[in-house]
């Protein structure tokens, strides 16, 4: 290779440095999400959704709540939740017992904790800066558990900080229900 140009032989060493990053990502196994406990979902199918809920933003009265649900949004969506205001890394608390179904994040939520609660509810927390350190898909937390921090992350990265807030009645994602009467 003595006389092969110095150039030639940097993006023979780039190219093969990406064929061996393909080969070992299609031959690794991908990661199993935890199963959930299926008695603990059935002990929360049979509670009830209580009428009020913990705001779950550290040092947030209910005087300080706007009801943004339903406000338009980007591609003619409506808001599915509200945004509660609040520093980047202030504390986010679980408003509910429930179990941790999810972590993966999106595009519009960022940094995102779905939690499956009370009578068959989908509690989801997005635009967090991070999740609390050690938290894990099928973790059962307890209404007022830590959870996250307020951020800007996913489709709020041009925003302040705050976080997006949402209900769900009828399965992840489905059933959208204004959080904004619940927190009052």
């Amino acid at each position: 290779m003595q006389d092969v140009p110095f150039h030639f032989r940097q993006i023979l060493l780039i190219v093969s440095s990406i064929i061996v990053l393909l080969i070992a990502g299609c031959a690794s196994k991908p990661t199993k999400p935890t199963p959930l406990d299926q008695n603990i979902i059935r002990k929360l199918q049979q509670q009830s959704l209580p009428s009020r809920l913990p705001i779950p933003v550290q040092g947030i009265a209910p005087k300080q709540l706007k009801d943004t649900w339903g406000a338009s949004r980007s591609a003619g969506r409506a808001h599915e939740g509200i945004d509660i205001m609040a520093d980047k890394g202030t504390k986010v608390y679980s408003t509910t017992d429930g179990l941790v179904t999810s972590l993966k994040g999106n595009t519009l939520g960022g940094t995102v904790v779905w939690i499956r609660g009370p009578a068959g509810s989908w509690h989801y927390y997005a635009h967090l800066h991070q999740h609390k350190r050690g938290l894990s898909e099928g973790d059962y937390v307890r209404k007022g558990e830590l959870i996250g921090y307020v951020g800007n992350t996913g489709n709020a990265k041009n925003t302040a900080p705050h976080l997006h807030y949402g209900i769900y009645l009828t399965g992840k994602g489905r059933g959208a229900t204004n959080p904004y009467p619940y927190l009052r």
